[in-house]
């Protein structure tokens, strides 16, 4: 009789902030992509990331430039409006990779948490 393998856990999927700005993984905040973007735009740099991070892994295995694979995968990221310049314009700042418990989605974050009563 073989053993059998524990069942993995499904990973629990990121929960976005309620103005859609950012992804919450692990209780830190990451930048989403632009929702302003157009498709065809979006689906392009999503493949030109895939790529990117394909050459990464590439590249740390010796096959390939580490440094450039590693700026298309900036470049790409870039273009979907996770890093660089704020894709919104009302002034907020931006929180990207803080946790949240040290931003204004403090209390957004914790009611999450927060264990819900039946009553």
């Amino acid at each position: 009789m073989s053993a059998r393998r524990p069942a993995r856990e499904k990973p629990v999927p990121p929960v976005m902030t309620p103005d859609g700005r950012y992804l919450l993984i692990a209780g830190r905040l990451w930048r989403a992509t632009n929702p302003a973007l157009p498709a065809k735009q979006r689906q392009s740099l999503v493949d030109d990331l895939m790529n990117a991070r394909r050459a990464v892994k590439d590249a740390k295995r010796g096959e390939g430039d580490l440094a450039e694979a590693r700026r298309a995968v900036d470049a790409a990221k870039q273009g979907l409006g996770e890093r660089g310049p704020v894709w919104w314009t009302d002034g907020a700042p931006d929180c990207n990779r803080k946790m949240a418990k040290n931003t204004p989605y403090a209390g957004w974050a914790a009611s999450l948490k927060a264990p819900r009563r039946s009553d």
